[in-house]
């Protein structure tokens, strides 16, 4: 029998597939320990209101505790208990920063995180399966879902549509699928 991961202030790690990436340190700042952090949050703070925070090592996932954090310039920095010095920081650049699905905030209908969206069937106004979804990435004018082609597929074509209301005409988590106003042959 497997002990269970625990943390230093007792809570059990959670499986690994309930975690969602947030953030991942970057470069050291200053001489302290402290560590620049990318957010992958809308609202690049808000990452700080959610905890606790698992870090992704060449090891498996450990715990994180964040001692302090502010805005520096137009990005964030924060200090940590595990990394005591700019030393340890240096060693940190490129670690992925991940907390359990409960700790992001709730969303209003019709929103979605995208790690929800992430292997649903994508099937057309025509009733053709036009894939399953492989990631999603911004652009200047709006998201876009990237379609890759499975064996179910109507062709081998992979596809990038865009996240828009006029195409995006229903998301179903619990069937796993995607309804959208995307013709097989665009």
């Amino acid at each position: 029998m497997s002990k269970p991961n625990l943390r230093r202030d007792g809570a059990d790690m959670p499986p690994v597939d309930e975690l969602i990436k947030i953030a991942t340190l970057k470069k050291p700042y200053g001489i302290k320990g402290w560590l620049w952090v990318f957010s992958e949050t809308d609202n690049r703070a808000d990452i700080f209101e959610m905890s606790p925070w698992w870090m992704k090592t060449a090891t498996g996932f450990k715990s994180l505790t964040l001692k302090q954090w502010r805005e520096q310039g137009s990005g964030l920095v924060a200090s940590f208990v595990e990394i005591a010095d700019r030393n340890v920081a240096e060693t940190m650049n490129g670690t992925t920063i991940w907390v359990h699905k409960d700790s992001l905030p709730a969303l209003d209908d019709n929103e979605y995180y995208w790690s929800d969206l992430m292997g649903l069937t994508v099937i057309n106004e025509a009733g053709e399966n036009l894939g399953v979804i492989k990631e999603m990435f911004e652009t200047g004018a709006h998201e876009i879902i990237s379609v890759k082609a499975t064996k179910d597929s109507i062709d081998d074509e992979d596809r990038l549509i865009p996240w828009h209301p006029d195409i995006v005409l229903n998301v179903d988590l619990v069937m796993k699928s995607m309804l959208v106003a995307w013709g097989a042959d665009y």
